[in-house]
């Protein structure tokens, strides 16, 4: 089993990427690409390994009609062009190479990988330059679903956000291994939830170093700490401050007590994001990690200066960032981290969905023997049969309670009658929303948001605060901003030159949050939606229980 986390060479790192890319990106513009240098450069450059890069170390192995519902599928039979931004990076292609045979479906590994001999042709599916454009592909609507294909197949804003990029991050990890010659090479992740990893790694930020790459926000290089809460205005807080507000908004996130989540993801739902079945339009709905911390750190990353907020703040270029796989694989820790959290402090640990719509989708991807394999959701459920894990971190966002306000609520009879759907753009938009009088025992109190629009030309959030109108008076990480919804800069052309308009849903945890206010007898409860960036309308403020 490789553990992802401990103390193993940097070097090795810099060879998953740079390896493998070194001789096969030419597709890209020479400014995008991540590794203009020789292998041996590659290799050389990262002497010295900074440990707040969490790197791994081998040890020992061990062993016609629309059809709604059901499973999601892909097949290369229905990936075509990409739904592009404007102004947009080349290359605009991202579906795979037609391959020679049919797909195999995945099995576990019972033996050694053979060793690489190099790098590979930009055709090889398993070239960084083709391996990027996997993501591309999954994210810009380029595959359809294959049962109904007027329909897009697109994974983030669902509940196959966690696995995809499991699945994704395992066959990159396998090939990078191949390549290197090193079966048990397991792939680093970037610790930006705890106070010692939240500084973008030097390796990444040093142009004469080849992980680095020139299309990411120069303010943003070390130490400058990172903001689990951006979107495109600098935090005048201090470092300090900065590192405190990221670990009440990652409590607000992931965290488990008392036998229930606290923040915004008790039940799956909540954090995985919304059941996605074959026949459904995509995006139903994003969990509290990606509508968060996932997309702040990708915005954050970008340079703001691009009309994109290429590469890391737009979806069809993200993987361009050698740092993306280092940052979502930190994303796949804490999916463990949610399902371990509770055990760990002796209550009930939290549990996947069951659903056999989730479990038996599947995904279309090359494995290191230049096999097409499919994956199903089931099948990337286990890290151990994966033979991985994750080491060398805590959780020190556990113990960062966030601190209620008081008195800024103000009147709430002043409150004005809203008709939805409700603009929010240039000013905060307050409604009462009633609850039923139903008793909790089992259940979660759910604030919904449906039919959250935007219209498709760049980066949107907005914070939802709970019985705080006078919102400005609540502080950094305050409780009262229960959480934020946010949509990165994927405007999607319709071949009409007009954006494609994003509709999806926002779901608050309420039960731990209402306690903590006081006010979890309340019929009503005050909802604030405060505009960060851009616009969005929100169709309906709802209230529901959900079953644990």
């Amino acid at each position: 089993m490789a553990c992802r986390g401990g103390c193993a060479p940097f070097a090795a790192c810099v060879f998953l990427v740079c390896a493998v890319a070194t001789a096969v990106y030419t597709g890209f513009p020479a400014s995008m690409s991540p590794c203009g240098s020789t292998l041996a450069r590659a290799l050389l450059a990262v002497s010295g390994l900074h440990q707040y890069i969490i790197p791994t170390a081998p040890h020992a192995l061990v062993s016609g009609d629309k059809k709604i519902g059901g499973p999601l599928a892909t097949s290369l039979h229905t990936c075509g062009k990409p739904k592009l931004p404007p102004h947009a990076l080349p290359p605009f292609y991202c579906c795979p190479p037609a391959p020679a045979s049919e797909p195999i479906n995945f099995s576990y590994r019972t033996r050694r990988s053979r060793s690489g001999s190099g790098g590979w042709c930009t055709r090889d599916p398993r070239s960084f330059y083709q391996l990027v454009n996997v993501h591309c592909a999954y994210c810009t609507s380029s595959y359809r679903q294959t049962a109904n294909p007027e329909l897009d197949m697109q994974i983030h804003y669902s509940w196959f956000f966690f696995p995809f990029h499991r699945a994704y991050l395992y066959f990159f990890e396998r090939i990078a291994a191949k390549l290197l010659g090193e079966p048990d090479f397991a792939l680093p992740f970037w610790s930006w939830d705890v106070p010692e990893g939240m500084r973008m790694p030097p390796e990444f930020a040093n142009s004469s170093l080849p992980l680095y790459d020139p299309a990411q926000n120069p303010r943003h290089a070390p130490p400058r700490v990172v903001d689990l809460d951006f979107v495109d205005v600098e935090s005048n807080l201090t470092d300090e401050q900065q590192i405190q507000h990221n670990l009440k908004a990652m409590y607000k996130q992931v965290y488990y007590l008392r036998s229930r989540m606290i923040g915004n993801a008790a039940l799956p739902p909540l954090f995985h994001g919304q059941p996605f079945r074959a026949g459904q339009f995509n995006q139903p709905g994003g969990g509290s990690v990606e509508l968060s911390a996932h997309d702040a750190v990708h915005a954050w990353t970008g340079d703001i200066g691009l009309p994109n907020v290429e590469n890391m703040g737009t979806y069809y270029s993200a993987g361009r960032d050698p740092l993306f796989y280092l940052h979502h694989n930190n994303i796949d820790r804490l999916w463990q981290a949610w399902r371990d959290i509770g055990t760990a402090r002796g209550y009930r640990g939290h549990v996947d969905f069951t659903d056999p719509d989730w479990l038996d989708s599947s995904f279309l991807f090359y494995d290191e023997e230049f096999h097409r394999v499919r994956i199903t959701v089931q099948d990337v459920l286990d890290t151990k049969k994966l033979r991985y894990r994750f080491d060398g971190v805590g959780m020190p966002w556990a113990d960062a309670r966030p601190p209620t306000t008081p008195n800024v609520n103000g009147n709430t009879s002043s409150v004005k009658s809203v008709r939805f759907p409700v603009s929010v753009d240039d000013a905060a938009v307050s409604a009462e929303v009633r609850r039923s009088g139903v008793l909790r025992s089992s259940r979660e109190l759910v604030l919904v948001l449906e039919g959250t629009k935007t219209n498709g030309t760049g980066m949107v959030k907005f914070d939802v605060y709970i019985n705080a109108m006078e919102h400005e008076k609540v502080k950094s990480g305050g409780r009262e901003m229960a959480g934020s919804y946010m949509c990165l800069s994927h405007p999607r052309m319709d071949g009409t030159g007009k954006g494609m308009r994003i509709e999806t849903s926002m779901r608050v945890a309420l039960n731990e949050l209402l306690e903590d206010l006081g006010a979890d007898g309340d019929k009503c409860v005050t909802v604030t939606l405060v505009p960060r960036r851009g616009k969005a309308k929100v169709g309906s403020l709802r209230i529901v229980y959900m079953e644990e």
